[in-house]
């Protein structure tokens, strides 16, 4: 329990301060840039989970919330290692408005995508890990990747990923 409390924690500041740079806008926040995973959700599905009315973070995060990896970091997750994970892995964070139609729970619009990009000689600062925020349109938006690894300090023991696999 306190490992998914934290995994919780973890995604939903992740999320807080992407949203926020989405809301307020913006480029790019440092020189080097990352291109938008295009075909991410033909990837490997990790998990979902959705934040539902009522949480005290539903107003600015609310959504369904998808995690998907590329090919190179699979092979960590079906493994069941916590870490570490190789260079080119690439975590895509999408979240997703939440739509109830009948009795259906439906995707709604995209909010934005997150994305990590496991680089240890490039990212060294962070951990290993690029952090970079896409927007609906695809347009990337203006996040401090410092301070996503600071939230991600939590999930050290796992190579700075909340995500466990889901199979």
């Amino acid at each position: 329990m306190r490992l998914k409390l934290s995994v919780f924690l973890g995604l939903t500041a992740l999320g807080l301060l992407v949203l926020a740079q989405y809301q307020y806008g913006g480029g790019q926040a440092s020189g080097s840039s990352f291109p938008y995973p295009e075909g991410f959700r033909l990837w490997t599905h990790v998990k979902s989970m959705e934040l539902k009315p009522g949480h005290p973070l539903y107003e600015s995060f609310g959504g369904l919330h998808h995690i998907y990896v590329n090919q190179t970091g699979l092979k960590t997750y079906l493994e069941g290692k916590k870490g570490p994970f190789p260079k080119g892995t690439v975590i895509v964070f999408d979240l997703l408005e939440a739509k109830e139609e009948g009795n259906a729970l439906l995707e709604g619009p995209r909010k934005l995508i997150g994305v990590m990009v496991k680089d240890p000689d490039r990212y060294r600062a962070t951990g290993g890990w690029g952090y970079y925020a896409f927007g609906p349109d695809k347009k990337p938006l203006s996040i401090d990747p410092a301070s996503c690894h600071a939230c991600h300090q939590g999930a050290a023991n796992t190579d700075f990923v909340f995500s466990g696999f889901r199979p």
